[in-house]
């Protein structure tokens, strides 16, 4: 069996829980953050959307220099819009991901901005740490903005606090 098809169920749960939270996002709390080094939600919550499609760039690419990129950051206008940006980036990376041969997993990848090194290592790592590590751990942050202002949070790994689902 391919790599890529053992990772495939991970991914399809991961995105189906960042994009229920994505459905909860605010719309009149785009200000808020919970302290003052955080990023606002209106930061934050785009940011997530958008790291969906940045897997594409480690799938499909053999380095990404950050001062070189030309791609504009995603606004936040609404929870849907943030919704229809994270479905296509993820549906994107799926196919990338469907069609990575298991030689592309060991091959280098490099993350570097003004060309100084950020990450250097394997595609695989580099798929799970910069892209999918990376996007739990911002929709983890994304949680807690939501329960601070009352927004019912989807289960993850198990049930939320929110869930009637008689645990």
């Amino acid at each position: 069996m391919p790599l890529s098809e053992l990772l495939l169920p991970e991914f399809d749960a991961e995105m189906k829980t960042t994009r229920t939270l994505l459905e909860r996002v605010p719309e009149d709390k785009k200000e808020f953050a919970p302290h003052p080094k955080s990023m606002r939600l209106e930061q934050l919550a785009p940011h997530v959307a958008e790291l969906a499609g940045f897997g594409v760039t480690v799938l499909t690419t053999p380095e990404l220099d950050f001062a070189k990129s030309t791609r504009t950051r995603v606004p936040f206008e609404s929870a849907a819009q943030l919704v229809k940006v994270f479905d296509e980036g993820a549906a994107k990376v799926r196919a990338a991901l469907k069609n990575t041969p298991d030689e592309a997993w060991t091959q280098n990848w490099k993350l570097s901005f003004q060309g100084k090194p950020i990450f250097d290592g394997s595609r695989f790592l580099a798929y799970r740490q910069m892209f999918l590590n990376h996007l739990v751990h911002h929709r983890a942050q994304l949680g807690v903005y939501l329960r601070l202002n009352d927004k019912p949070l989807p289960s993850t790994y198990g049930p939320s606090a929110d869930d009637k689902m008689g645990f």
